[in-house]
């Protein structure tokens, strides 16, 4: 079979996104509307927490199979967007220490979001699958899985929204992770899709990449089924 056009294959990726980023799901819609008690809205801060510590770890899979220094400059910048550059300078916090002072603000502690022992089974069945898709397989379909960072910046401003209406108990500055992810997630949403564009020459690869998007949204949405109870 002939390989799609660049349009077409375009085309195909984000449709993936349409129909099944986690946006979607009934535990981010009900989060959305306003209708988490702060205990569900502790518990999905604590277990996405476990999703966000090992952003970097899957991006050092990648990292470790791309082949040109450009490539590898663009996926080491991510892993520092997420780690912090830890030189105590503006900035130098990463994702991971955004992600601690929103669950400081929502009234966790710092030990309780690294406590693995309290993040639900399914989230960490979620997480693992995730790391070892992005281990096991050809480099190109991990970055295919990543293209979810398309629907992220929408998806930012909907929760910054939701949460400075419906939730003043958390102090805004425990919002900066969402902030940030506005314009990283843009960024390298279409940083990756030109990656993507560029390394799948053939149908065959075409066809993995939109299976590798589809399974890293069925991740996310695995992941809020376990937090609300499987609430799909």
């Amino acid at each position: 079979m002939a390989a799609w056009s660049p349009a077409e294959f375009t085309d195909r990726l984000r449709a993936v996104t349409a129909a099944r980023y986690h946006d979607r799901h009934p535990f981010n819609l009900r989060m959305h509307r306003g209708e988490l008690t702060p205990a569900e809205l502790r518990r999905w801060i604590a277990a996405r927490f476990h999703y966000q510590r090992h952003i970097p770890v899957k991006d050092a899979l990648i990292l470790a199979g791309l082949d040109r220094p450009e490539q590898r400059r663009l996926w080491l910048r991510r892993i520092r967007d997420h780690d912090g550059t830890g030189d105590g300078g503006p900035g130098s916090e990463g994702g991971i220490e955004r992600w601690l002072r929103l669950g400081e603000a929502a009234g966790l502690s710092r030990e309780e979001l690294w406590d693995t022992s309290r993040v639900p089974p399914g989230v960490r069945f979620a997480v693992e699958g995730y790391v070892t898709f992005c281990r096991l397989r050809p480099t190109l379909d991990a970055v295919a899985a990543s293209l979810t960072e398309l629907s992220a910046p929408d998806l930012m401003r909907t929760r910054i929204a939701a949460f400075e209406r419906h939730y003043p108990w958390i102090d805004p500055a425990g919002l900066a992770y969402f902030r940030t992810r506005v314009t990283q997630g843009a960024r390298d949403g279409e940083e990756a899709l030109a990656l993507v564009l560029a390394s799948a020459r053939t149908r065959e690869q075409q066809e993995r990449a939109v299976a590798a998007l589809t399974f890293k949204c069925e991740v996310l949405w695995a992941l809020l089924d376990a937090v609300g109870g499987g609430t799909s």
